[in-house]
């Protein structure tokens, strides 16, 4: 599938950074606010922008690789996490609610369904495939993940959405998040894997020896970044480089959590790289990996909370620093309006 995506006009530069200049405050004292003012404005005009009917999606997905031992819950804990999205119990929902986010949770494919009408069913499956021995995915599962993901963007931009948050819930995704990290950026297994749930060393020994035997068997079809995301991806990763990929082919501010969100938005911009220009990094997390793949993708995270949960969580407390670059932009008085002269 392909996605046609524009970068943000940058027609109107010399005038958003003038509005930012001119406020009663020194040049660049608001820091990364300013960055991100000039992100926002760029993208959602630069005449009064304002987030419009933010939205967070949550995908939720299982791994065959979770049989394996390679975290410290088994994977009917995605089927109870998403009970509790639902309950609205966990982390993110208690962010969520705190910055106004409205959370949807997408089943891209959990073992044990949850029947629950306000979920998206977007099942490309009972999870993947166990990566260290077969590919996670057909190819035709990846290019029908992908397609949900546009349809479900385009009716979120329909209904007036013009910024969207994203998480994620899926035991072992973070085994086929490093996996997909070292085979995109050529880094070392061990640079790219981390405790996840908080793993023992023997566990994350386990976890790189899986990684490893994934990346040796499956060498050959790692060279295009489709192909690697359906080899070793997992169904809610393919729904989030959707996501990701629609909304910014829509026009549409994408608030990136934490590492296993920044791994997919790695590989959507492996195959758009116009789409970085769309994305928002809300953090950088404790989990070994993140760090590498914000420094490959050249992203600045506006948070550095020490956070390893994922969810979304991140990305629903970094919202706020959204509302907080637009609302200086848009409401902060001028030198001129104030009558402040230096």
């Amino acid at each position: 599938m392909s996605f046609t995506i524009s970068l943000p006009s940058d027609a109107h530069d010399a005038l958003i950074q003038a509005r930012i200049d001119s406020k009663t405050k020194p040049p660049g004292a608001l820091g990364m606010l300013e960055r991100l003012a000039l992100q926002a404005a760029r993208a959602l005009g630069p005449e009064q922008p304002r987030v419009e009917r933010p939205r967070l999606l949550v995908f939720a997905g299982d791994h065959g690789v979770s049989d394996e031992g390679v975290s410290i819950a088994p994977s009917i804990v995605t089927t109870q996490m998403v009970s509790n999205f639902l309950a609205g119990g966990a982390s993110v929902n208690v962010f969520a609610r705190q910055a106004g986010l409205p959370v949807t949770v997408v089943d891209c494919g959990i073992r044990v369904p949850v029947e629950d009408e306000r979920i998206i069913n977007h099942r490309l499956g009972a999870g993947t495939a166990a990566i260290h021995l077969a590919p996670a995915m057909s190819e035709a599962a990846m290019q029908e993940g992908l397609a949900n993901s546009r349809r479900l963007i385009g009716t979120l931009k329909a209904e007036g959405t013009n910024v969207i948050a994203l998480g994620e819930m899926g035991i072992a995704n973070t085994t086929a998040s490093s996996a997909l990290l070292a085979a995109l950026t050529g880094a070392p297994v061990s640079d790219c894997t981390g405790r996840g749930t908080g793993i023992d060393a023997p566990t994350l020994l386990r976890k790189k020896a899986v990684i490893r035997q994934a990346l040796q068997r499956h060498q050959t079809a790692l060279d295009q970044p489709e192909t690697l995301l359906a080899t070793l991806g997992g169904f809610e990763i393919v729904g989030l480089v959707g996501a990701i990929l629609a909304a910014a082919e829509a026009g549409m501010l994408v608030l990136i959590d934490g590492f296993i969100v920044t791994v997919a938005a790695a590989v959507a911009c492996a195959m758009v790289p116009q789409a970085r220009a769309w994305l928002i990094f809300s953090h950088c997390s404790d989990e070994r990996g993140h760090q590498l793949a914000l420094d490959w993708l050249e992203a600045e995270p506006l948070l550095s909370l020490g956070l390893r949960i994922g969810e979304g969580s991140g990305a629903a407390l970094a919202l706020p620093l959204l509302h907080a670059a637009l609302a200086f932009y848009n409401d902060m008085a001028t030198f001129e309006q104030a009558g402040v002269t230096v």
